[in-house]
């Protein structure tokens, strides 16, 4: 009996739902987090009678066919990259992107390079401009310990303003990268994402450069997650898994009454 199969897989894909708008809901705060979709597939087709085959020796031609479906399975989930907005921290080094774009990051150990949207950096030890974790940002940038302000403008150029000096200071230029295929990063965790095949090689400039989105100082990019559409997902995933586990018990039911028969 198929049926028991393909509602055993509905019950998995809803349960692969179900966990993605988990994962979005339990990140609806933090930082530059964008939403993720599950999307499905269904699974190959069993072909008793064949769609366009000669159904008689006259060779006429079977309209329709009998083709039984198998049940369904998780094709991807996918990384909404659009629609998360800004909010006004007041801190000198909170920087967001309105645009395109991500940071370029220095892993710690011969790592490699990740990139984020997180804008939220510190000063290390050395006055290094940090993420939280300690991550370098690329291309490094160090503010001097007399700094009394530090000002980012919209096309990542960072001054700063010395104790007893009136003239401003460049100390270094931000840049952003960008990838042809964004939803093909790797997320990493911590915010972070990896370059892949998938995405494409990193296009590199400075913020403001056309393609490129612009820097904008004491703002954060916020997680584009929606709790409310979110909610109403989760209750039709619910109802999705219910429905699959009725089709089980139904198809159980149906094997029970041929069992006793007699």
């Amino acid at each position: 009996m198929r049926s028991l199969q393909i509602g055993a897989t509905g019950m998995l894909a809803q349960q692969t739902n179900v966990d993605t708008i988990a994962n979005n809901i339990a990140n609806m705060n933090t930082t530059a987090y964008t939403k993720r979709r599950a999307e499905f597939s269904d699974l190959l087709y069993q072909n008793i009678v064949r769609p366009g085959s000669a159904s008689t020796a006259d060779n006429t031609i079977v309209p329709a066919g009998i083709q039984m479906g198998l049940g369904v399975r998780t094709s991807a989930i996918y990384r909404i990259t659009e629609g998360g907005s800004l909010t006004s921290t007041g801190n000198d080094l909170d920087l967001a992107i309105r645009g395109r774009g991500y940071f370029t990051i220095e892993l710690p150990e011969g790592k490699g390079t990740a990139y984020t949207r997180d804008g939220a950096f510190q000063r290390n030890g050395d006055g290094t401009i940090v993420t939280h974790d300690g991550y370098v940002v690329q291309p490094e940038i160090t503010i001097p310990e007399d700094a009394t302000e530090v000002y980012v403008n919209s096309s990542g150029e960072v001054w700063i303003k010395q104790d007893g000096e009136t003239d401003e200071v460049n100390v270094g230029q931000l840049e952003l990268a960008t990838f042809v295929n964004e939803a093909g990063l790797e997320a990493l965790g911590d915010n972070l994402f990896l370059e892949t095949e998938a995405s494409g090689a990193p296009v590199v400039d400075n913020p403001d450069a056309e393609g490129f989105g612009s820097i904008l100082q004491g703002y954060l990019n916020t997680s584009n997650v929606n709790p409310v559409t979110e909610i109403t997902e989760l209750v039709s995933a619910q109802r999705a898994y219910e429905m699959n586990s009725k089709i089980i018990t139904t198809a159980d039911s149906m094997l029970n009454t041929i069992n006793q028969m007699k």
